[in-house]
């Protein structure tokens, strides 16, 4: 390891303890900090940040090929258009991308997710196969197209590799629609280790698995697809769909006789390496059994809303102590903020009430979701990221301390104002990962070429 010492001090400093002034940030060429000291003087010759500083937001949802159709299933597919009925489209999507379509739209993505203040993505990776569902050459050819996109675009990433059998409950044939999606727990494994050879894992790089979902693996596979995850890579993170849809929901009763979360919880060892993504539609026990597990509830609240799929309790769960983190899942929007926006504005329609998600201990409601969605994002990314601590990456967000949402206000009233104010464009000027600066002015170093390999790789999926 590298020892070479890197500096920046910030005026203010969102740290573990909150806001603090004069702050001296130093991290090695390694780009992990290993030192954060407040109230510090500056030394000679320190370059200054240019605003406040907050920790860069771990993105824990991510299906990279979903950015290239948002906004194109916006028209009624049928007399009652919901979930299922948006999925046909996106298989059919899903079916002409090659690989090399797939580099562009994950490239530009991940653009735009670090212009946004999102530094790590957790990538929720199932399309594995060419078109005809045939094996490639190279079975990890489009998961190693995602990594690199990655790598290109400067952002930290936890890939999760897919494992999809089945089509419903009780092993229910797959559709040939999903033929690109499909492995058994050893191939899947097979396909995670070569991409772990190919790309092995590093400061910005770590790798776990993707079990679907309840309704597309079977418990006899799930166990085959963790004992194998733990004979190589232990305690790495495990992410799955789970009761999204009322329908899983009671399929999962009819086949199971419980409800998803509960039987997961109940069968297998769920605990902090696990995120379960969505849990929307779960009672009162299965919320206090997630919530004392230590798992994260994987939120992505402009997706869920956007195909119409509920909303997930978010008070009684945080006041249990739960662990929570955003994502942007399908990519209708890739902005964190619009995230825990809209987290709590759901929760005061349900509720006509304001403030919801706050609590006696964090009145505060942005800061509370700030700092649940950090904690909650490190934990599922299985990464150190989602604080400004020694130990961790260097992962920040530098702020416009003049834009409208921040200028004249208190430091304790910065969050509130970048997370629920909306006007005045986007308040992050700046964007580091590692240590290094990828996006200044509100510019990604790579858009102008990313962005024109993007349009051009839409241009053929959609002519």
């Amino acid at each position: 390891m590298t020892t070479d010492r890197h500096v920046l001090f910030a005026a203010h400093a969102y740290l573990p303890q909150g806001w603090r002034h004069d702050v001296l940030l130093e991290w090695n060429a390694d780009g992990m900090l290993v030192a954060v000291t407040p109230g510090s003087p500056v030394p000679a010759g320190t370059p200054r940040a240019n605003g406040p500083i907050v920790p860069g937001m771990p993105n824990l949802h991510s299906h990279a090929f979903q950015r290239a159709m948002a906004g194109l299933a916006e028209y009624r597919a049928q007399s009652s258009d919901n979930f299922w009925s948006w999925r046909d489209l996106m298989y059919r999507f899903a079916a002409r991308m090659t690989p090399e379509r797939l580099a562009a739209i994950a490239r530009w993505l991940y653009v735009e997710m670090l212009k946004a203040g999102y530094t790590s993505v957790c990538e929720f990776h199932y399309v594995h196969h060419a078109q005809d569902g045939s094996r490639y050459g190279n079975a990890a050819e489009l998961g190693q197209c995602v990594v690199d996109a990655a790598s290109q675009a400067g952002i930290g990433m936890t890939m999760l590799p897919v494992l999809y059998q089945y089509s419903g409950f009780g092993k229910r044939e797959p559709r040939p629609d999903q033929r690109r999606f499909l492995n058994t727990p050893e191939s899947l494994l097979d396909l995670l280790l070569t991409l772990r050879r190919a790309r092995p894992g590093h400061g910005a790089l770590t790798y776990g698995v993707a079990p679907h979902s309840l309704r597309a693996v079977s418990s006899a596979s799930l166990h085959t697809l963790l004992d194998g995850l733990d004979a190589h890579l232990p305690g790495a993170p495990v992410h799955i769909h789970i009761a999204e849809q009322t329908g899983e929901v009671e399929e999962c009763l009819a086949a199971t006789g419980a409800r998803p979360v509960a039987w997961l919880l109940e069968h297998f060892n769920v605990d902090a390496r696990w995120c379960l993504v969505h849990a929307t539609h779960v009672d009162e026990g299965e919320t206090a059994a997630l919530a004392a597990s230590g798992a994260v509830a994987g939120l992505c609240p402009t997706t869920e809303a956007n195909l119409g799929d509920g909303l997930f309790p978010a008070r009684p769960y945080l006041d249990a102590n739960g662990w929570i983190g955003v994502g942007s899942d399908s990519h209708i929007a890739v902005d964190w903020r619009s995230e825990l926006r809209l987290l709590e504005y759901g929760q005061r329609l349900t509720l006509r009430q304001r403030n919801v998600l706050a609590s006696e201990t964090r009145p505060q409601v942005a800061d509370r979701l700030f700092a649940a969605a950090l904690a909650g994002g490190a934990r599922a990314s299985g990464r150190p990221v989602g604080a400004l601590a020694p130990g961790q990456r260097a992962d920040w967000l530098v702020l416009d301390g003049t834009h409208p949402s921040i200028d004249g206000r208190k430091p304790d009233d910065w969050l509130a104002g970048v997370v629920f104010g909306e006007h005045g464009g986007s308040p992050i000027v700046e964007v580091h990962t590692g240590g290094r600066c990828v996006v200044r002015d509100g510019r990604h170093e790579e858009e102008a070429q990313a962005y024109a390999d993007y349009r051009e790789a839409v241009s053929h999926l959609l002519g």
